[in-house]
């Protein structure tokens, strides 16, 4: 199982270089929606390791409630490009 957290970890890194190297706020925007994605993913499976529902939670809310404020914030900068 350690395997799978340390390959995790290592695709969390993917979608962080793509982030650095484009300049596209578009392209920044959906690299950070699949780290918050990847990250609480991975700490799903921490939680499942340690068998601490705790922690499992806190990936939950991560996962529903991470992508929509970052939907919201891609909302409020395509509304401020169109000059509403």
């Amino acid at each position: 199982m350690t395997l799978a957290v340390l390959a995790l970890t290592v695709a969390l890194l993917i979608p962080l270089y793509g982030a650095a190297k484009d300049q596209d706020v578009w392209q920044k925007m959906l690299a950070f929606a699949s780290i918050a994605t990847k990250t609480s993913i991975l700490i799903l499976m921490v939680s499942v390791l340690r068998d601490d529902w705790m922690i499992g939670m806190v990936g939950v809310l991560i996962l529903s409630l991470g992508n929509a404020g970052l939907m919201l914030l891609a909302h409020v900068l395509r509304r401020m490009d169109e000059g509403i």
